[in-house]
């Protein structure tokens, strides 16, 4: 069946995903721009457009849905969808869809890299050769910690969380997570055990974020849940910065309350905490977490083939609000 319409790409994304459109008979038109667009200019961009291939930093809020009456279907190049008034698009036919599965690898690879960084002091250390500040060995150098034997723990224990665990065996970490249920997988796997959060707080070394955003989850870790970790311990988030209350952890970095903390994600991302910056403590990136080619090749095909199922009129195989389609056929 031949696809038909316009659909518009917010970013410039991997190739292969304005291929898969053409392919379905699908026409693209791409932001020139290497920047995020302001409201208004999505809205003029989106006009008399059919579909929108868009990303976490764009705003699809009641404002822009009322002002594009044209769109057939929106389709996220991202696993969370917390930038979309999902309930409005709901209200007026419009199915929303996003990636998931696709970054699991990725995000749990850049997670120990953070914490590797964090635990052996690597950017600090690099920074401190680079300026010509290495004269001599010593035996005190950038003294960091040992893996072997430590307490790894694991706040989210969903698809991310687990590869995170599961990629601790050549460690020799202990794991504990916490979750709303058990995580059967790491406790047959690695004899993880699920503790409350404050009791994983007080006993883990380092600590990882794997929850989603939601009422529930911002500021989880705040000054409360930051004075409970060891002075020893580090902290990295690839989940959602405002999992992060950033003002309090910049603070407690500063006053070496925590040892350190690894950061992928930022509470008003692009912009970060100042106090943050200028922390040798503190490892900083600007949200690469699923940026390997083959995973954000494999997120712009995936949200390119659920754009080509709403310009079929057909359901798309990753759609977050399905009550767009009524109820389930029971044929």
């Amino acid at each position: 069946m031949a696809g038909g319409g316009v659909v518009f790409f917010s970013r410039r994304v991997p190739e292969e995903a304005e291929r898969t459109l053409e392919r379905a008979g699908i026409r693209v038109a791409v932001n020139p721009r290497e920047r995020v667009l302001a409201p208004d200019e999505l809205i003029r961009r989106c006009r008399g457009k059919d579909g929108l291939l868009c990303l976490l930093s764009d705003t699809i809020d009641r404002s822009f849905l009322a002002a594009s009456p044209s769109l057939r279907g929106i389709a996220l190049m991202a696993v969370g969808f917390n930038n979309v008034d999902v309930a409005a698009a709901t209200a007026r036919g419009i199915p929303i869809s996003n990636t998931p599965g696709v970054l699991t690898d990725a995000t749990a690879d850049l997670a120990w890299g953070l914490l590797l960084a964090l635990a052996r002091r690597i950017p600090e250390s690099e920074r401190f050769l680079r300026r010509g500040k290495f004269k001599v060995w010593g035996p005190m150098l950038f003294l960091g910690g040992d893996l072997q034997g430590k307490t790894l723990g694991i706040v989210g224990a969903g698809r991310i969380g687990t590869a995170v665990g599961l990629r601790s065996r050549g460690f020799g970490l202990k794991v504990i997570y916490t979750d709303g249920k058990r995580n059967r997988v790491l406790e047959k796997e690695l004899g993880a055990r699920r503790v409350s959060l404050p009791v994983l707080l007080k006993t883990a070394d380092y600590i990882t974020l794997h929850v989603p955003l939601s009422p529930e989850t911002r500021h989880l870790i705040g000054a409360r849940e930051l004075k409970r970790m060891k002075k020893t311990a580090c902290l990295i988030n690839t989940s959602r910065g405002p999992v992060v209350d950033e003002a309090a952890l910049a603070r407690a970095l500063q006053r070496r309350e925590i040892a350190g903390a690894g950061l992928d994600v930022f509470e008003n991302e692009p912009r970060v905490h100042p106090g943050l910056l200028t922390l040798e403590n503190a490892v900083l990136l600007p949200h690469i977490g699923s940026a390997t080619i083959e995973t954000r090749t494999k997120m712009a095909v995936m949200a390119a083939e659920n754009l080509v199922a709403m310009m079929r009129g057909k359901r798309a195989p990753n759609c977050v609000n399905p009550a767009v389609y009524g109820k389930p056929s029971t044929n």
